[in-house]
């Protein structure tokens, strides 16, 4: 399928990502021992046959750079197309200083590079959703429905206190967009859009023109009456990471096997990054229960309910309990850690320990040496 062209927002969302949005995007947070949670946008488009992505980035974004390198990991390094980084969008002369304040201004900022497009249909998505979508089948309902503009939605039970809501009628056209609700109803955007290139550009000329910048605001809200607006639920697991509780629980239901099948289908599978890592090593006394342990750690303690990065390290006699230990921490003889996120490169010290709470995960900035 040639006809899908890919875009992926990436931006910052400082405040509740505390020290884990200090040196990354919410797009580059490690996710379930291997992955970053841009290698879920990445991959659906892949998967439903896209082979031109474009990545608008804005501030905290060296790290993603780092992650997506040539994209030949998602089979997106081509001379013609594939994936291309775009500058950070800006306004008032301070871009990645301030605030992201919408998509229209996000594409606003790389309005030329739209032009290049070469396909006739364009998937916006946030590069912090996590979920294994149909896109392929969405994107054929879209084509068949005759919408302007389809829209992806969570189920039930993907409610959050943020974001969009939208009701639909009978045949899954929208009938009121919603948010900064205090009770939500409805479905639950998952800022997930089909729309045609054309009409693309043409809304964000008219944004432009105007001084709006807010997909959701000026385009979906102001004309759900004018625009043929579809809904497309979506059943399955998804999860975005707006902040470190969020992040924190999506990361521990992924413990559960029912869920790990559910995202990681093989007839759609999540490409990452190659990590050049041996096997983990679990000493003789070492015990793992019910973890995501990445290739290359050794665990000589005790793990039970983690996740583990590459080169995580357990020594003997140390105990890590619902925590999630990124690349390259070590947990040094004695510790005991419970609801712990390290970010990379922590060091805990001989006989520390360090206890959060599952309602108040403690973040680990990394490098730290407790």
């Amino acid at each position: 399928m040639k006809g899908l062209h890919g875009i992926i927002f990436s931006y910052e969302r400082r405040n509740d990502l505390r020290e884990l949005g200090e040196i990354r995007s919410s797009a580059s947070v490690p996710v379930g021992g291997r992955y970053r949670a841009v290698d879920f946008a990445l991959s659906n488009l892949m998967n439903a046959g896209a082979t031109d992505v474009g990545v608008v980035l804005h501030g905290q974004y060296q790290s993603l750079l780092d992650h997506l390198g040539s994209g030949k990991d998602w089979d997106l390094s081509r001379k013609h197309g594939g994936l291309k980084i775009l500058p950070p969008f800006n306004y008032q002369k301070d871009w990645g200083t301030l605030p992201f304040r919408g998509k229209m201004e996000a594409l606003q900022g790389v309005r030329s590079y739209l032009d290049t497009i070469r396909q006739d249909y364009v998937a916006l998505m946030d590069g912090d959703l996590v979920a294994n979508l149909p896109l392929k089948e969405i994107y054929e309902k879209h084509i068949a429905s005759g919408a302007d503009i389809t829209v992806v939605c969570g189920n039930d039970s993907f409610r959050t206190d943020n974001g969009s809501y939208f009701e639909k009628d009978a045949e899954n056209r929208v009938t009121d967009v919603l948010y900064q609700i205090s009770t939500p109803r409805g479905y639950r955007g998952l800022d997930v859009y089909i729309i045609s290139t054309e009409l693309l550009k043409k809304l964000v000329d008219e944004c432009n023109a105007k001084d709006l910048f807010s997909f959701r605001r000026d385009v979906l809200r102001a004309k759900k009456d004018t625009l043929d607006l579809r809904v497309y639920i979506w059943e399955g697991f998804a999860a975005q990471i707006h902040s470190v509780q969020e992040y924190y629980d999506r990361s521990m239901q992924l413990l559960d096997p029912a869920i790990r099948r559910d995202l990681f289908r093989p007839e759609r599978p999540i490409r990452a990054k190659a990590v050049d890592k041996s096997s983990t090593y679990i000493g003789a006394d070492g015990q793992c229960l019910n973890s995501l342990v990445a290739d290359g750690c050794r665990v000589e303690g005790r793990v039970e309910n983690s996740i583990l990065f590459p080169g995580a390290v357990v020594e003997k006699g140390a105990v890590v309990r619902n925590c999630i230990l990124f690349k390259e921490v070590t947990v040094h003889a004695g510790a005991n850690l419970a609801h712990i996120i390290a970010d990379k490169y922590v060091e805990i010290m001989e006989d520390r320990t360090l206890m959060g709470h599952a309602t108040y995960p403690i973040v680990l900035a990394k490098g730290s040496k407790i």
